[in-house]
Formats: C-alpha cells, structure tokens, sequence
C-alpha cells in the first residue's frame, strides 16, 4: 500500500486502469479521492485560477494609477496588457506537448515557480522595458496557470461530474477581474503601485507552496516534441504578437496614421501563413489546418470571437462612461461586488445546467442577454452612475462566466472525436480567440467610440451660437461660479465658456457611449439569431434523418 501510495505521488510511469486512463496525455489520471483531497483540490483550483486571472486584472483596471506611478503616456501604459496577451496567446501551442513529455509535475512547479519569480521582478520595473519585459514573461507563466488550474478543479468533483469541472476550472479566472477593481483602490491607497505587485506576488507564492504540497495525480508520458515543432512556434508566436501589438495600440497611434501599423502587418502576415503551410503539410501538425479550416469550426471561431467583441461591453463601455461621468475605481465597489456576484452565478449555472447535448443553447442564451443588456445602457445620460447600471452590468458579467464553458466544451468534445491530436489545434485556436477577442473587442468599440464623439462633438459645437441668449446666460453662469476666485471679469468670462466647452465634450462622450451600447446590443442579437438559424437547422436535419430511418 505504502509503495502505491509513493509510485501515485511520483512522476514515475503509472500502470493505469481503463478507469484511471487520462483523456490524453498529459493530462491527470481519473483517480477517485476522499472527501477531505478533493476539497483541498477545490481550494488550490480557485487559488490558482484567481492568482492567473488577477495578474493581467490588476493592471488592466488601474492602468491611469499605474500611469502616473510609472510617469508614462496613454500609449505606453496600454503595452502593459499588451505584452501580457502577446505571449499568453500563442504559449499554449507548446504547453500541451511539455506536459505530454514531461508530465504534469515539473510542469506545475516551472511554470507556478516561474510566475512566481516574475511577479517578485515586478518590484523592481523600475523602467519601460523592464515593465514590459516582465509582462511580457509572465503572460507566457500565466497561461500555463489557467491549465493547472482546470486541472486541479477536476480532481476536486467525481468522476462523473469532471465535465462540470471544467466549466467551473475555466469560469473561474474569469471573476478575477471585477475582484480586482473591487479591491484595488485599497492596495493603491497603500503604497501605490507596488503594492499590486506584492499582492501579486503574494498570492503566486501561496500558490507554489500549494501546488508543492499538493500533487495532481499522474499522467500518461509520451515523446510529444518534434523539430519542427520549433520552427512553427518560431513563426507563429511572433505573427500573434505583431497582430496583438496592432490591435491593441492601433486606436492610440489611429490605424492609419503611425507607419510601423503598416510593417507589422506586413510582417505578421507572411510569418503567419509560412507557420499554416509548414503545419498543413506535416504528418504530425501542432495546427491542424484542414480541420481548423472545416465549416463546423469556422463558425465556432468566429461566434468565440464576436462573443468575445461583445462582451467587452463591460470593461470598456460601463466603466468607460462612468469614466467619462467623473467616477473612478473608488466609487464602484458596490457595482464590482455585484459583478463578482453574478461572475461566480454565472460559473455555478454554467456547471450545474450543463448539458453536452445542447452546448449551443447556454451559449445563444448568454450572448442574447447582453444583447439586452447593452439596450438597455444605451439610454444612458449625464444624470446616469453606477446605481443605474447595476442590474445590466449583472446580466453581462453572468453572461460572461456562463458562456465560456459551454463554448470550450463545444470545441473540445469536436476536437476529441477527430483524435487526441485535434486537441493541440483546438486548444491554441480558443486560447487565441478569447485572448485578441478581448483586445479585439476592446480595440473596435473605443475606435467607434472615438468616431462618434467626434461626430456628436462637432454636431454640438455647430449648435452652440455665442449671440443666443440661452448660450450667454450659460457662460455667465460658469463665470460666476469662478469669480471669487477669478477676480478678472474677462478671465471669468473666459472660465465659464471653457466650463461649457466641457459641458458640451461630456455630452458627446455619453451620446457616443451610447452609441457603441446600440452597437453591442445589434452585434449580440445578430449572433443570437445566427445560433438560433443554426439549432433550428441541425434539428430540422435530425428531424428528417430519424423519419427516414424509421
């Protein structure tokens, strides 16, 4: 019993049952467990997957206070996040073989103990490119904790609920980031920006020590690497990056204006399609070209990917306006403790409603109440604040973590009956969907955003007649606001025109926000409508097909 019980915990080679056989290896082993491991599972798959999730949530969500701390531009700040999805997306194309090959437990303590070491580097970025360096190498540490994470999360349920595992194992780094804006201001308060990378840096090395402690179970080990391997990954990854870098500056540089927009794309797009050739002519692809290229996964891709649009609604529209509306992170703690909420209903509804039958279903329902949701903001005004957001921004962030699972499910169980080696393929196709979905997202509605400000802006001002009586009063009003501390009447005069000049400015930002609202709202209930088309399409087809066999 003793000498099972040490082969279990060692990286030795496993005589599995047909039971206990991983999926695919590199993966766990399906061992069953007493009560109190799986509840230390459960426990070191939530540490994990808030620690992954909270390293890019942290910076996203104070990237002005960041900013300031780290005297940077508008610009230069966004490449934080930037570098962070650059390497985060296009990793996961060599972390599935490293596990087959090496198995599971030099994998969680390289890459926890990684993560580790580079948010304790983070203390001392005292510089640009050191900050971005640092992001960078931890997008690539975190994306191998988003994995570890599901993986522990499985063994936490039996067997027979593991599916729901995984909706609960990839739902969670998803709550990370309405609980980053709701404890941020705190750790600000307390010595600035530094005191995010503690955190960070605390919660990585608990999550060592818990990983260290706790093992998963063995796996199945295989020579996964091959040469070319290499070669792909040396042309893909850096085409990713290029498109990330694009995509994500190209509303701060406008897309047409900074030449090095045009040289990236220049670039990425030739690295790109060398990688798809290489990968659609080998017997072994790490891509599966022909199969990502079938009709059934196009349109997952490209529903991922406009979900993904769409429900940047939240972390760029609501928080935008609010923005706009003069409120900040201090003053949403009662919004993001409603979004946390409705984040983690949406993992458990997502887990306990699931149905491998009808994956479409969860998600045509959670991309339809967004479309609902964002409706609804789009009647915003300048008398609007977080209060009145309160049961729209719920529904999005429920529909957030509700829909995620199901949609990895979807790709998986494709992937699954075409053979272990679709998984490769379909693993790095939805860990780059959701990671320039969200860039993408972020990068079309404030390019819209833009637009239209400008467009109500110039609407506003050719309304504005400095003879009309109402527009004069106005301005005396604002001069008379400044006027015990202007004493000049020609200078408080001038206060109160640029006290309208701002008035009018917040009016074309709400008008415009309300905008990218209807924007989301038409783009959400057009993919509900697709999935809808296509559910009634595959059960009329079913239909026909059981009348014909009878």
């Amino acid at each position: 019993m003793a000498t099972g019980l040490r082969q279990f915990w060692s990286e030795e080679q496993w005589a599995f049952t047909p039971q206990e056989r991983p999926a695919i290896p590199g993966s766990p082993g399906n061992f069953d467990h007493p009560l109190h491991r799986r509840i230390a599972y459960g426990v070191i798959a939530v540490l994990i997957g808030l620690t992954g999730g909270l390293g890019n949530a942290l910076v996203s969500a104070n990237t002005t206070q960041l900013q300031g701390g780290l005297g940077l531009d508008p610009t230069e700040i966004a490449w934080l996040p930037i570098a962070y999805v650059m390497t985060n997306a296009s990793i996961n194309l060599l972390l599935i073989k490293f596990r087959q090959q090496f198995g599971l437990r030099p994998f969680a303590l390289l890459f926890v103990g990684l993560y580790t070491l580079l948010a304790f580097a983070h203390l001392f970025a005292r510089d640009f490119s050191s900050a971005i360096a640092v992001r960078a190498a931890s997008g690539m540490a975190a994306a191998a904790l988003t994995s570890l994470g599901l993986y522990y999360m499985m063994q936490a349920l039996p067997n027979k609920w593991r599916l729901k595992a995984i909706v609960l194992g990839i739902g969670v780094p998803q709550c990370a980031t309405p609980l980053a804006r709701l404890f941020s201001p705190d750790l600000l308060a307390m010595s600035q920006w530094r005191t995010l990378y503690l955190f960070e840096f605390g919660l990585a090395a608990i999550s060592l020590a818990a990983v260290a402690a706790l093992r998963l179970p063995p796996t199945e080990r295989v020579k996964a690497f091959e040469p070319l391997d290499f070669l792909t990954f040396a042309l893909y990854a850096p085409a990713i990056g290029l498109f990330c870098a694009v995509i994500g500056q190209g509303r701060f540089y406008w897309w047409t204006q900074a030449a090095w927009i045009g040289w990236a794309l220049a670039i990425a797009i030739p690295l790109l399609v060398a990688a798809l050739w290489i990968e659609h002519h080998r017997a072994h692809p790490l891509l599966n070209t022909q199969w990502l290229g079938s009709l059934d996964i196009v349109r997952f891709a490209i529903v991922t990917l406009m979900a993904r649009i769409v429900l940047s609604e939240q972390n760029f529209g609501a928080v935008g306006l609010l923005t706009a509306l003069g409120q900040n992170n201090d003053q949403f703690g009662t919004l993001f403790t409603i979004v946390f909420v409705a984040s983690i209903a949406g993992v458990v509804a997502s887990a306990v409603t699931l149905d491998v039958n009808r994956l479409t279903h969860p998600i045509m329902f959670a991309i339809g109440l967004v479309a609902i949701a964002a409706f609804a903001d789009s009647f915003s005004t300048n008398l609007t604040r977080a209060p009145q957001l309160y049961a729209t921004q719920a529904l999005i962030a429920f529909s957030t973590t509700f829909f995620l699972g199901p949609s990895l499910l979807f790709g998986m169980t494709r992937a699954l009956q075409q053979g272990a080696g679709h998984v490769i393929s379909f693993i790095a196709l939805f860990g780059m969907l959701n990671s320039i979905g969200g860039l993408g997202g972020t990068a079309l509605l404030g390019t819209y955003q833009t637009i239209r400000e400008k467009t109500h802006s110039a609407a506003i001002v050719q309304n504005i007649d400095p003879t009309d009586p109402q527009v004069t009063q106005r301005i005396m009003a604002g001069g008379a606001r400044v006027a015990g501390v202007v004493g000049d009447p020609v200078l408080a005069r001038a206060e109160g025109a640029a006290l309208l000049s701002r008035a009018a400015t917040r009016e074309a930002n709400i008008r415009a926000y309300n905008d990218v609202f209807r924007l989301v709202a038409a783009l959400a209930a057009a993919v509900t409508l697709f999935l809808a088309l296509l559910t009634w399409r595959r059960a009329r087809r079913a239909r026909a097909a059981a009348k014909a066999s009878s």
